[in-house]
């Protein structure tokens, strides 16, 4: 069993925010942890931090209004989240990493491998989609209509009041609605884009998500997946997909989860294994 050490803690001043932030072990490629929606470091990854943690430094961060991390008066959206990660990593003198997002977390993650490149070495993108046509359409109108009242006693208002410097429902409401709007009118990344991001990826999701199956497969054949492995070679990036899994619980399957991640993680980069 691994011994759980209290990991380092702090504050970034990026952007306007004083970004929360841990890090936990030591060794190897840093590995980002980046949260999902009204979710926060703990609630999204304390599962998997202690078995993610052993023999590799594992830096994690709550988001802009989320969890210890301060609200601003600026909309939530992915390039500015990824903007924030960016300002994280300088503070930290961090010059790459592993990055690995879950839905919001795995869109700022798609947008550091897309936009900085030079700054991920291996992505894993967790539920979430590259382009809006990879989403099922009938969650987006439920989520734009969230209120307090909706997540009231779930740990997710529960731990917003226990950790938020503004712990609130008024505030609550306002990171609910922001959410609501997440990334309104974007259009997403094209295939090209996809096809030139030079990072090993692992796609996840779960196998009744919020994303289509069909579109991750497309994302997978993207990055040079679907093959015949026998005949053209192991590719560098992967799918993995977890049974009776839906969007919120798209980390659950802890061990799963960690055999997939960590598997990949650990795997020589494909330079060289050709060697």
């Amino acid at each position: 069993m691994n011994e759980k050490t209290a990991p380092q803690t702090g504050y970034a001043e990026v952007n306007g925010l004083r970004m929360y932030y841990e890090i936990h072990g030591s060794g190897g490629t840093p590995l980002l942890l980046l949260h999902g929606g009204l979710f926060d470091i703990d609630q999204q990854f304390g599962a998997l931090l202690p078995d993610l943690a052993e023999g590799r430094q594992v830096i994690a961060a709550d988001f802009q209004g989320h969890g210890r991390t301060n609200d601003i008066d600026r909309p939530l959206g992915t390039a500015d989240l990824a903007s924030d990660v960016v300002g994280l990593l300088a503070h930290l003198g961090v010059e790459k990493a592993d990055v690995f997002g879950f839905s919001v977390g795995g869109a700022v993650a798609l947008h550091l491998a897309v936009r900085h490149p030079e700054l991920v070495h291996k992505l894993v993108v967790s539920s979430v989609s590259f382009h809006p046509d990879g989403d099922r359409g009938d969650n987006s109108e439920a989520i734009s209509e969230m209120t307090v009242d909706m997540i009231a006693g779930t740990p997710m208002e529960e731990q917003y009041l226990a950790k938020s410097p503004h712990p609130d429902k008024e505030h609550l409401q306002t990171l609910l609605t922001k959410l609501g709007g997440y990334d309104k009118g974007t259009g997403g990344w094209s295939d090209d884009d996809i096809r030139g991001i030079a990072a090993p990826t692992l796609i996840t999701l779960g196998d009744c998500d919020a994303v289509k199956l069909e579109h991750a497969v497309r994302f997978l054949r993207l990055r040079g997946g679907d093959v015949d492995g026998h005949v053209d070679g192991q590719p560098a990036s992967q799918l993995a997909v977890f049974p009776g899994t839906m969007h919120f619980f798209g980390l659950a399957r802890t061990a799963m989860v960690l055999d997939a991640v960590t598997t990949f993680l650990d795997a020589p980069d494909p330079e060289l294994m050709e060697d």
